[in-house]
């Protein structure tokens, strides 16, 4: 029976049927065969909508559509080309800075490629990267932010995995600067490698991008430090955002009009929210009967014929993740595939948190990893150009990333040091 689901599931979506209806008919026909009363279903998705954490997902997404929405984008264009754009690999250092930041608040690699793609792919040809580079680069950047606060797929992990995600939001800083590290340092050598002339520091222009930008500076500042100080909790945080953010980009911008441009941001927003969480109560209503049904521990019994360690493990688990990342949207992916997993890698004594990172790192590479990450079709529909172009383009970050990604799993203490730090 659960063989004869899997194959309706996957019939189902390759004939373009959403995913909470594909999950929610296969949880409603698994109980049915069952003989479990098909209430457990909505007792799951009620469970999971009456998490208080979860309030904080509506609102970090609403914060997120306003800032790209508003002149947030070119701001910090402008702040990075100011500030890193005299040191080697600068132009492409400040690509990946300003495209992380976006990224960690809307979430959303795609909207960062198509917001912020359009402003640095002419810079980085204009400073005479190659095509490819530059293709290659916007593309990758797209999903860099997913690792730093207050990214809502650290936050979907969190509730799916029931991991603190204060804990996880300190996890994922120190592997999110490392992968940014490793692409910095490509960056330089090509800098080098093709004698790239400097833009000179320029004094008043960066104080004049400094006074610009200077209400969103301390936003990702003052979430973290108000967290992990007690200041706020992650939903009072989510709050605080939305609010700040609200007030300097209507009232001190002038970017957004309340009256004209807020309602259809809260309504877009609100319908990817929609989304996730349908798909979440659907997911983990199907899981319960997995669970139920010890699918889990089946799969384990079967994995540990063939797998003793934990290391073999975890080379497996970066496999499936990395096709599972190219083939599903990072939010079904989590919803679907983390409920599957945690009990596994518990098994194998891996830590939750370093787990976590390790997914999304997984899947914020799949996102650019062919033949069909969805980012690559975003860049290659936003540039015009041939997606057979931006796979060429694509895989020297592709294999950056991934050898970044062997040292977060092999090193746990990366994900691991500044929770243990502040757990002092």
């Amino acid at each position: 029976m659960t063989f004869i689901i899997v194959l309706t599931i996957i019939l189902l979506a390759l004939l373009g049927v959403p995913l909470f209806a594909i999950i929610g008919l296969a949880g409603l026909v698994s109980f049915y065969h069952a003989e479990i009363d098909s209430a457990g279903l909505f007792i799951e998705l009620y469970r999971v909508a009456s998490s208080p954490t979860l309030i904080a997902i509506p609102l970090f997404t609403l914060a997120g559509f306003i800032m790209a929405e508003s002149k947030t984008p070119q701001r910090l264009t402008r702040l990075s080309q100011c500030y890193l754009g005299g040191i080697p690999g600068g132009m492409p250092v400040a690509v990946m800075v300003a495209c992380a930041f976006f990224t960690a608040f809307t979430g959303a690699s795609g909207v960062t490629i198509i917001a912020l793609g359009g402003l640095f792919y002419p810079l980085l040809l204009k400073e005479q990267y190659s095509r490819n580079f530059s293709l290659g680069l916007v593309t990758s950047s797209g999903s860099l932010g997913l690792l730093f606060p207050p990214s809502l797929p650290l936050i979907l992990f969190g509730l799916v995995a029931q991991v603190n995600i204060n804990e996880l939001f300190l996890a994922g800083f120190v592997p999110g600067l490392l992968m940014i590290g490793i692409l910095g340092l490509y960056s330089m050598w090509m800098n080098i490698h093709l004698k790239i002339e400097r833009i000179p520091f320029n004094l008043m222009e960066a104080r004049s991008a400094l006074r610009e930008a200077a209400w969103e500076i301390p936003l990702p500042f003052v979430i973290v430090l108000g967290i992990y100080l007690g200041v706020f909790t992650v939903t009072e945080a989510a709050a605080v955002t939305v609010v700040y953010v609200l007030i300097i980009e209507s009232w001190v911008y002038k970017d957004i009009h309340p009256v004209r441009d807020l309602p259809k941001l809260t309504i877009n927003s609100m319908i990817l929210v929609g989304t996730i969480i349908i798909i979440l109560g659907t997911a983990m209503g199907f899981t319960s009967y997995l669970v139920d049904m010890q699918v889990p521990m089946k799969v384990l019994n079967f994995m540990k014929q063939y797998i003793g360690d934990q290391l073999t493990f975890l080379i497996v688990l970066n496999v499936l993740l990395l096709i599972v990342g190219c083939m599903m949207d990072i939010f079904s992916a989590l919803i679907v595939i983390v409920p599957l997993i945690v009990p596994i890698a518990k098994s194998y004594d891996v830590n939750m948190l370093h787990l976590g990172v390790i997914f999304l790192t997984n899947l914020e590479i799949g996102y650019s990893t062919p033949p069909v990450g969805i980012n690559l079709f975003i860049a290659s529909s936003r540039f015009s150009e041939p997606v057979l172009r931006l796979y060429r383009a694509a895989l020297p970050f592709l294999g950056l990333r991934i050898a970044g990604l062997l040292i977060i799993t092999y090193f746990p203490a990366l994900s691991l040091f500044l929770v243990n730090l502040f757990q002092r």
